[in-house]
């Protein structure tokens, strides 16, 4: 067997906490080294939560025998950081989204090209059980062809709106719409794209459209909002023999919320019970579908696979590169009310 990734974390607010730590102290993969925040309270609850020692600076951190970091700070800061992380010869992980536009993300992609090092963005909503359903369903052939596919990420909150640390609606649910549509349906040659911004001192953006016409033909609308107050289906994906549907988005961050761990559920970790399945409509013909087990732990699987050389990132960073280019050109069209066409 290989010996155990030493990886540390950098960041430690609610993504940090929950979406990162307690992968990393259950994944076997991993020697879970501590985190990196000079923040008291941040440190008292990593005592708390992993019982994992806290450091200064990924200098610090590098200097503990550290061989990878995951990077789970405001968006703004992503980039310096990666960058930072990489000069100091660290594999990387990058929470989404990666960067505030395609330039820059481009930049940093290309720079861990030229320092040799693994460089990944944490896309985890690829492994969600919906999405999973979803792309077997495809290669079963069950709803034939692709003509439409609608996703959302709809909550209601509008007094807080958008947290300013994610960047925005856009960017924060965009990165993982646009990269969930991206996988499904290849590169996009055109978006028109409608925003709405909070009324607050953020001014961020809060409620958010997309219509992204892909090459192949594929047509994927998108939603994104914190004040949507009927949510609509999670996924609806209209084929040539059929559409599914499903109303509920995947489990798995409330299970992280509550304390629950893939170690700690084995098996019946990202099950979903029957009365959150999604279903196959042909009219009048309904048929349940079984969901498919999320799996956000296979991400850090692969990651330490890939530090130690047997196989690629989990998530190309040109991935990143590419949701980027879609969310620059959106953000484009909103601003100027026309449809955006892409090289």
């Amino acid at each position: 067997m290989d010996t155990p990734v030493r990886i540390g974390l950098i960041g430690y607010g609610f993504g940090g906490r929950v979406f990162h730590a307690p992968l990393l102290a259950a994944a076997p993969e991993f020697e879970f080294l501590g985190v990196v925040t000079t923040s008291p309270e941040r440190r008292t609850q990593v005592a708390q939560d992993v019982r994992r020692p806290t450091f200064e600076s990924l200098e610090d951190l590098a200097r503990a025998g550290a061989e990878a970091v995951v990077v789970s700070t405001p968006a703004a800061t992503h980039i310096p950081l990666v960058r930072q992380a990489l000069e100091l010869g660290l594999a990387v992980v990058c929470d989404k989204p990666f960067a505030l536009d395609a330039a820059s993300a481009r930049a940093t992609v290309e720079f861990a090209e030229k320092q040799g090092r693994p460089l990944t963005v944490y896309q985890n909503r690829r492994w969600d059980s919906d999405f999973l359903t979803l792309r077997t369903l495809l290669d079963s052939g069950e709803i034939g062809t692709v003509l439409r596919y609608e996703s959302r990420f709809e909550v209601f909150s509008p007094e807080a709106g958008a947290p300013a640390a994610g960047g925005g609606t856009l960017v924060d649910f965009g990165s993982h719409l646009v990269d969930q549509a991206l996988v499904l349906s290849g590169p996009v040659e055109r978006v028109y794209a409608e925003m709405h911004h909070h009324e607050g001192e953020d001014g961020l953006d809060d409620d958010v459209f997309l219509a992204l016409t892909h090459r192949n033909g594929v047509q994927s609308h998108l939603w994104g909002s914190w004040r949507q107050g009927a949510a609509g289906p999670s996924l609806r994906v209209t084929g040539t023999t059929g559409t599914f549907v499903i109303d509920h988005r995947d489990s798995q961050d409330r299970a992280l919320m509550r304390g629950a761990t893939p170690q700690s559920e084995g098996d019946s970790w990202g099950s979903e019970p029957e009365d959150l399945w999604g279903q196959v409509r042909r009219g009048d013909v309904v048929e349940s579908i079984r969901s498919n087990r999320g799996r956000w732990d296979l991400f850090y699987t692969a990651f330490a696979a890939a530090v130690r050389g047997k196989g690629p990132v989990p998530v190309d960073p040109w991935d990143a590169v590419a949701t980027a280019t879609v969310l620059d050109a959106a953000r484009s069209s909103a601003h100027d009310g026309r449809v955006v066409r892409l090289p």
